[in-house]
């Protein structure tokens, strides 16, 4: 951020971080960053003439079939913005199958060609989408994502950050927050400026964006940690102040 007393974000401890991936509901963005498993149907039991039996998924996320109504997939809606591929897209959120599963699901949405996406499209991650289940929305088998672990670096931080991005529709993109990071802080979460005009004024910009506290505490996002050091949160702040001001983070290339 800038050495005015514009608002800044913040950054914290170094630590892996698992999420699963949000049931039925929009994303965001475009990062390298997820690594989600799926499920294969298991076969239809049959059920017994007096009383239907079910058996119960398993705890890895099995899916149930037969008599009792499918449920949907645990999904994550990705917002697509300029420069997104379906392979950087599928790389963000580790899809099982890649860019070629990541098609099937949207085609759609996408047309006959997949290098052809569009900035607006609003893609399926993670599970079926609804083109691919049918029309009546559901699937003959529900699939639950397995959990993701992030690396406790300046990658996985990122990675983290857009997967929540995404839900929250905040746009950015890896390139866009990462060429930010390191001019600002040079990937530092805990970096500090003690010297600009914001020090001086008794908010001193802090961590890997640069985020000064009355910024992130306007700009923070729930699901992060309430600390402007935190890296994850201080990323994911820093991109929404940054969304509402320039309209993405990838806009931003220099004191914002």
């Amino acid at each position: 951020m800038t050495a005015t007393g514009t608002y800044r974000r913040r950054s914290s401890t170094f630590r892996t971080r698992g999420l699963i991936a949000a049931a039925t509901g929009g994303v965001a963005l475009v990062l390298p960053l997820i690594g989600a498993g799926f499920a294969s149907a298991a076969p239809a039991q049959a059920a017994p003439a007096q009383a239907a039996t079910t058996e119960k998924a398993a705890v890895s996320g099995a899916v149930t079939t037969g008599s009792v109504s499918p449920q949907k997939a645990a999904t994550v809606t990705h917002s697509v913005i300029s420069g997104d591929t379906l392979s950087k897209i599928a790389q963000t959120y580790s899809v099982e199958g890649g860019w070629q599963k990541l098609y099937e699901s949207n085609r759609e949405i996408i047309g006959s060609s997949p290098s052809l996406i569009r900035p607006g499209m609003k893609l399926a991650v993670g599970a079926e989408s609804e083109a691919a289940t049918g029309a009546s929305g559901a699937s003959s088998a529900t699939v639950t994502a397995a959990p993701v672990s992030y690396t406790d670096n300046l990658d996985g931080w990122i990675r983290e950050s857009l997967a929540i991005m995404a839900r929250h529709g905040i746009p950015g993109s890896y390139d866009g927050i990462h060429r930010n990071v390191m001019r600002e802080s040079s990937g530092n979460p805990r970096a500090i400026n003690n010297w600009d005009s914001n020090a001086v004024a008794g908010t001193p910009s802090k961590g890997l964006l640069q985020v000064i506290d009355p910024t992130f505490r306007a700009y923070h996002v729930p699901g992060t940690p309430f600390d402007s050091y935190d890296p994850v949160a201080n990323i994911t702040a820093a991109c929404n102040y940054a969304a509402d001001k320039y309209g993405s983070i990838d806009n931003v290339f220099g004191a914002y």
